[in-house]
């Protein structure tokens, strides 16, 4: 099969995150099992405009806002009747590829989360309140239309609230490293939080849950691993106890995870919650503010959802950190998600079985599309 895949970054991009570590896990095992897969994503300085990565090959062109334009443009001049699905990998602006795929290519959306809330942490007042009330509703509207893959329950969820009623739930993946850290638990009570420093994962609701946990727990410290624009104001004002490591190796950041007793997350809302996987992979149970995402997440790793708000935080880590003391926690296998091969194989008979002719458009366009465009197979390197 010949797929087509656009998502706004690939995995180079300086941003990317837990929706480019999905793409890039399923698109090399679905051109190893033999398929043509492409991925259109938005240029990356220092990266070429068209390369093969792991067997599939990775086309660049336009900017965070432009390039839904330009992924419109490249089909227009070297897509048509050359795939047979289009995935439409929705990072809260869909590339509407339903609207525009005219030569018979089936299109499926596939959508990690909806932004909702977050709006308000990434943007001004004015542009906040547009986004959220006006732009995303009007975009997910448009969409909802369309078959829809969703990677958790919690976002199947939203979609229907925007009018989405094809929705189908497709596992999230992870493999746990190939050498786990072979270390002890701290003797003295420890937690850790692994997210960027930034506004919408609430680094400073952890902060304050421990200080508020510390009257009970007097030796509780915490880790903070990552970087962000809010470390250095976090650092400034953080209480005794606290340890910031900022950006760290992958290693560095098993080891830690593995040897705190319990791990925090308290994100807005996220599309799964990927390091709540990890950590329980690593032996780490997490307390998780009960919020899109985490809580499917934290439920699927035994861990544990309060409501978001720091005291609920620190009261369910007094009463879970003496258990994490005495009795271990058991390290889960995928930490509660879906091998990646399994994830590979579950999505692409999602995409077969879901994905839509777009409405008015018939076989016959697909044969004149195919022959009229043999001569553009070189805008693959376009």
């Amino acid at each position: 099969m010949r797929i087509l895949v656009l998502n706004w970054r690939d995995l180079t991009h300086p941003a990317a995150g837990g929706a480019e570590v999905y793409t890039e896990q399923v698109l090399r095992r679905w051109a190893r099992a033999g398929h043509e897969v492409t991925l259109f994503a938005a240029a990356v300085a220092g990266q070429p405009a068209a390369e093969i990565v792991d067997g599939y090959r990775v086309v660049r062109a336009g900017s965070r806002f432009t390039v839904y334009r330009e992924a419109r443009r490249w089909w227009q001049r070297y897509g048509r009747g050359r795939f047979d699905v289009v995935v439409d990998e929705t990072n809260t602006v869909p590339f509407h590829a339903h609207e525009w795929v005219d030569d018979g290519a089936r299109t499926v959306a596939l959508v990690h989360q909806t932004c909702e809330e977050i709006w308000h942490h990434n943007a001004p007042p004015l542009a906040a309140h547009l986004g959220r009330y006006v732009l995303e509703p009007r975009w997910l509207r448009r969409l909802a239309g369309s078959p829809i893959l969703a990677v958790s329950d919690s976002t199947r969820d939203a979609l229907a609230r925007f009018g989405a009623r094809d929705v189908t739930v497709v596992p999230e993946g992870y493999e746990s490293p190939a050498v786990l850290p072979e270390v002890a638990k701290e003797e003295q009570p420890t937690a850790v939080f692994c997210g960027r420093m930034v506004s919408y994962k609430r680094p400073w609701d952890v902060i304050q849950a421990v200080r508020l946990a510390r009257r009970e727990i007097p030796d509780l410290r915490l880790w903070m691993i990552g970087g962000g624009p809010m470390l250095a104001k976090l650092q400034a004002a953080a209480p005794e106890g606290v340890e910031f490591l900022g950006r760290v190796s992958e290693a560095v950041k098993h080891d830690r995870m593995a040897r705190a007793h319990v791990h925090l997350s308290t994100s807005v809302r996220e599309g799964w919650g990927l390091v709540v996987t990890e950590a329980a992979a690593l032996g780490t149970p997490t307390i998780a503010y009960d919020v899109p995402g985490l809580r499917d997440s934290t439920r699927a790793a035994r861990g544990v959802v309060v409501p978001p708000e720091p005291q609920a935080l620190a009261r369910r880590l007094g009463e879970l950190l003496p258990a994490r003391l005495s009795e271990p926690f058991p390290a889960l296998p995928h930490g509660g998600a879906h091998g990646w091969d399994e994830v590979a194989a579950t999505l692409l008979a999602a995409v077969e079985q879901r994905a839509r002719v777009p409405q008015g458009v018939h076989a016959s366009t697909v044969v004149k599309s195919r022959r009229g465009h043999k001569n553009q197979l070189r805008g693959a390197d376009a």
